[in-house]
């Protein structure tokens, strides 16, 4: 049975691209305005822990050297991470071919955030909350366990400009996206559906192009250009606080509405800080 649920996966994705790419192609969605705060974007990447399931906490990357920790997800860091002069090499999807204009969606809802991430072929499904929410027993907005987080500074699913969405590379989390970029340099992930669910009760669907390995700092996700919109995944590569990261840009292909249950999980985090 498990070649045909694996068949099955693949057709469900194939065909929301095909329909979502229809509606685009047909105007039917628009990106509003991203509120950025501030007037230059974050170079540090959020920080987090590699994989214990492992056995020895980590997750060893040939070649690749542990850089201080950044203790806080949130754009005020007072050490940001310096960039590499030469990036490491990064699988590309082609480019997507240039939509017609779209025209604009009905207003968004309020509080119109990103409550949910789904990657049907990776079999990651997991709610989303802010980057700086406080949980107790957690410290320095440390990243938390079994909820996947967005950076706050960027804007959300639907707006001008990144959305940037982090979590732990662990078992029921991000783990299967750094495990899929060690194979190939991640070239089986490219074209893959991405479903990002906002708290308005819409379906923002992506696709991937670009897995990005050994990333030091936030590049990627600050060479937007004006009126468009990427996400960008980022899990860890090794041990707690290790630099550089696995980075994950995804290209809209569409936006659906969504039931309200499915759109908004009940989230349950918990501190991953030890």
């Amino acid at each position: 049975m498990q070649p045909l649920s694996g068949l099955a996966q693949r057709t469900l994705s194939a065909l929301l691209i095909a329909i979502s790419v229809a509606l685009l192609t047909a105007g039917l969605f628009s990106y509003a305005s991203s509120p950025i705060v501030g007037d230059q974007p974050p170079t540090a990447l959020p920080t987090e822990i590699g994989n214990p399931v492992l056995g020895t906490n980590a997750v060893p990357t040939p070649g690749a050297s542990a850089s201080p920790a950044v203790a806080n997800p949130s754009p005020a860091v007072a050490n940001p991470s310096p960039a590499l002069v030469t990036p490491s090499p990064a699988a590309t999807a082609p480019p997507a071919a240039t939509p017609s204009p779209a025209a604009t969606l009905p207003p968004r809802g309020e509080g119109a955030v990103a409550s949910r991430i789904v990657i049907p072929a990776l079999r990651v499904d997991l709610p989303i909350l802010a980057g700086d929410i406080e949980v107790p027993g957690n410290r320095d907005s440390y990243p938390l366990c079994d909820v996947a987080q967005y950076l706050v500074y960027y804007g959300q699913p639907g707006e001008e400009g990144t959305s940037y969405i982090y979590g732990h590379a662990q078992r029921g989390m991000f783990l299967p996206l750094l495990r899929a970029s060690q194979r190939n340099d991640g070239a089986e992930m490219l074209g893959a559906l991405v479903e990002v669910y906002t708290a308005d009760d819409r379906l923002h669907l992506y696709e991937i192009y670009r897995v990005k390995r050994h990333a030091t700092d936030l590049s990627l996700a600050n060479s937007v250009e004006p009126g468009e919109h990427l996400l960008v995944l980022q899990t860890s590569e090794g041990t707690s606080g290790h630099i550089p990261k696995l980075q994950v840009a995804a290209r809209p292909i569409g936006i659906l509405p969504a039931d309200p249950e499915a759109a908004n999980p009940v989230p349950q985090p918990r501190p991953c800080w030890r």
